[in-house]
């Protein structure tokens, strides 16, 4: 048991890669989890896998399509009426490159190329999904004082990359929310914060074709540890960071390479300064 013991979470993508281990481990803890994704039979094998492993904590599906506002208010009501209150919302259902073009790393893909379809079906899922998500359970946080909302962006280099239309986009602009959202939320006892792998997880995002040796990928379960800091008590007023799990060291979490602010402050602090930036713009 950890300090996120009885804590009420709800994870969207939980059918697979970073949010199955972090929805496996939070109950595992000993919180109770509201696992959310569009594919229902991938939800019902991450609740088989946490009572596999002996999960104490409650864990129960929800299938929800994250580009649907009604879907994603009802994810929440379904789990404040299961549950009573909403404590953690994970935003990690995401569609990533693959998802543009399969053979994304050895055939790379230039924005010009990109279906515009697809494009606007991935900036639905991971910019507009945490949104809805977010508006529907900020108010019931607020209201008891104490909540935490993670989100799962990417690294810096990933939002910049060439050929990376339109995952990286969406991922920055994921990140610059995360930080509006927590200047927001200040002094609230509701925090918003960023949450990344460090590296190319071992995941569906990263074909078996694509990756000779796999073990050079971060493994999801890289994703516990800072997630249950995060769901706990012991990271109260800690908002506005960005965590990366590969580099999260459990007994100094708030150190750097692990710890940092979320989104891009120097530049922000230098538009302050009216450094060489638009004031207007």
């Amino acid at each position: 048991m950890t300090g996120s013991a009885g804590k009420i979470c709800l994870l969207t993508g939980a059918a697979t890669g970073l949010a199955r281990a972090m929805a496996v481990g939070l109950a595992q803890a000993g919180a109770h989890v509201v696992a959310c994704d569009i594919d229902e039979d991938g939800l019902l094998e991450t609740i088989d896998l946490a009572r596999a492993a002996g999960a104490s904590g409650k864990m129960v599906a929800q299938t929800t399509d994250v580009r649907d506002r009604a879907a994603c208010d009802a994810a929440v009501q379904e789990t404040l009426n299961e549950f009573g209150r909403l404590d953690v919302l994970v935003n990690c259902a995401g569609l990533g490159p693959v998802y543009m073009r399969r053979e994304f790393i050895s055939n790379p893909m230039p924005f010009w190329q990109a279906d515009p379809d697809r494009w606007w079906n991935m900036v639905r899922v991971n910019l507009r999904g945490p949104f809805l998500l977010a508006h529907a359970a900020a108010p019931h946080m607020l209201t008891q004082g104490w909540g935490r909302i993670v989100n799962v962006t990417t690294s810096f280099s990933t939002m910049m990359r060439g050929a990376n239309m339109p995952y990286g986009q969406t991922k920055a602009g994921l990140e610059a929310g995360t930080a509006s959202w927590a200047a927001d939320l200040a002094d609230t006892g509701v925090t918003a914060n960023v949450l990344i792998p460090g590296g190319a997880a071992d995941t569906g995002m990263i074909p078996m074709e694509s990756v000779a040796d796999r073990s050079k990928l971060v493994p999801p379960a890289a994703m516990v540890a800072p997630m249950l800091y995060l769901a706990s008590p012991a990271s109260d007023g800690v908002t506005g960071k960005r965590f990366v799990a590969q580099s999260f060291d459990p007994a100094n979490p708030q150190s750097a390479p692990g710890c940092a602010p979320a989104a891009w402050p120097d530049l922000a602090s230098g538009a302050s300064k009216g450094l060489g930036e638009d004031r207007k713009g």
